[in-house]
């Protein structure tokens, strides 16, 4: 099995609101603001093939399914549905994946199942083949989102899900489609029911896969937030993060399941440290993977 990490469509956002109560002159920096405040963001997917057979892709990012208007407001850089790029450049279609893993529906993961936007047609998914994965319980947020978040759903996408006849929704550790060959866990502290797709390494002397790569999403979106006191204003609950982030970190230290990080523009994936204070950071940065084994 080989991995890629693929940027999707790049983003700007507010700093302020990606570091929470975290003060400007420390997150300026981690993440040098420009003159409105706004910081580079990437969105970026994680390819394995073959996984279980399957070639899978965790995440799609925001892609390019806004109009003109809103692709503006929400800062998002290019026109063109740069996640179909980046995998045709490593020798893929959209045709060809099997399995789109999800940990949630906000825009800014799941856009890109949509083809971009085109004036007078309607939203249309992408990834014909594909099994769609979503958490049962954020599922049951995205039909009944509350006002807080409502804005970060794109209305009409779990209707089209549901119509394609390949939505698989995963209440517990594996599903159907991926078998044991990927284990999931479940955050509430950004939106009910994110779920944390674990690519397993192989068994350790503890019966546990060691040695894996676990997609972090929104609970930790690069790695400033590695660091447990950091939360984003987006996040529903900034305590509960906080303490699921520590003993997410505790366990993929403990058996050296390195992070894949969505929206950290120079990293797609680290390991986990803690020093002599029980402060965690990323180490041994990797800026991109191109076709590399799991093991590597």
């Amino acid at each position: 099995m080989k991995l890629w990490s693929l940027l999707g469509n790049s983003q700007k956002l507010d700093g302020g609101s990606m570091f929470g109560n975290a003060p400007r002159a420390m997150w300026a920096q981690w993440a040098p603001p420009d003159e409105h405040n706004r910081i580079d963001l990437a969105c970026r997917a994680l390819l394995a093939s073959p996984l279980n057979g399957r070639t899978v892709l965790f995440e799609t990012g925001i892609g390019a399914f806004f109009e003109p208007k809103l692709r503006q407001r929400y800062g998002i850089n290019e026109d063109r549905h740069v996640l179909l790029e980046s995998l045709r450049a490593a020798g893929f279609e959209h045709e060809d994946v099997d399995v789109v893993v999800l940990s949630h529906l906000h825009f800014d993961h799941a856009g890109g199942l949509l083809a971009p936007w085109a004036e007078g047609q309607p939203p249309r998914l992408l990834f014909p083949n594909a099994t769609y994965l979503v958490g049962a319980a954020h599922w049951q947020r995205a039909l009944h989102p509350h006002p807080r978040d409502r804005a970060s759903f794109i209305p009409g996408l779990p209707a089209l899900l549901q119509e394609s006849g390949r939505l698989e929704l995963v209440d517990g550790p594996h599903s159907r489609a991926l078998g044991e060959a990927v284990r999931f866990s479940f955050s509430d502290g950004h939106t009910p029911g994110l779920m944390l797709a674990e690519i397993a390494g192989p068994a350790g002397a503890d019966g546990q896969p060691h040695g894996g790569v676990v997609f972090c999403a929104d609970l930790i979106p690069g790695r400033s937030w590695v660091h447990l006191p950091i939360t984003m204003g987006y996040d529903r609950n900034a305590e509960l993060l906080i303490d699921e982030k520590r003993a997410f970190l505790e366990d993929k230290l403990a058996r050296d399941v390195r992070l894949f990080f969505t929206h950290d523009p120079q990293c797609a994936m680290a390991r986990v440290a803690r020093d002599d204070k029980g402060r965690y950071s990323a180490v041994d940065p990797v800026e991109q993977l191109q076709g590399r084994p799991l093991a590597a």
